[in-house]
């Protein structure tokens, strides 16, 4: 790896644990800070995975659900590996399509997160027994929202891809 590759991805990896925590700065409502936080290091994700590489994405990949559980936010450890997975797949479908067609590639990926996150996710309530307040907050923090913050994540990368590649210095 290159010393800008290894430079971009240290920047992308200090922008995700930022954007992790805010949610322990400001105060926003931990169903509002599902989507803002998980739509920005969705666009870390699939920037780097456009400037740096497949590698340094996938470093992000596993390191994000680490942080989060590091900050709490994941109560399960094995949900760590049920989130990098998903950001995994995230990532692997967006550059298998990106060469045809953005917007596919980022609704294949988010597609494809937000399947293992929910089938996974479903999978545990179930085989653990969990239940009550944190099934609840499981299935609202890792459901439905991955959707959204797919997309959302796509939408930050356009406008800030755009930016960089205008400016020369993608």
């Amino acid at each position: 790896m290159s010393l800008r590759k290894l430079n971009r991805t240290a920047l992308l990896l200090a922008l995700v644990i930022v954007f992790q925590s805010l949610r322990l700065y400001l105060p926003i409502p931990a169903f509002v800070s599902v989507y803002i936080i998980g739509s920005l290091v969705n666009a870390c994700l699939l920037l780097a995975a456009a400037t740096v590489g497949w590698k340094a994405a996938m470093v992000l990949a596993v390191a994000a659900p680490v942080v989060a559980y590091l900050q709490q936010v994941l109560p399960v450890p094995v949900l760590i590996l049920t989130v990098a997975a998903a950001n995994i797949a995230y990532v692997s479908g967006y550059l298998i399509l990106a060469g045809q067609n953005r917007i596919l590639a980022v609704s294949v990926a988010t597609t494809a997160k937000f399947m293992i996150v929910y089938l996974t996710v479903a999978g545990l309530i179930q085989y653990i027994g969990i239940s009550g307040k944190m099934a609840a907050m499981l299935t609202m923090t890792l459901g439905w929202p991955q959707w959204i913050t797919g997309f959302g994540g796509g939408a930050i990368f356009f406008a800030v891809r755009r930016k960089l590649f205008n400016s020369s210095l993608g």
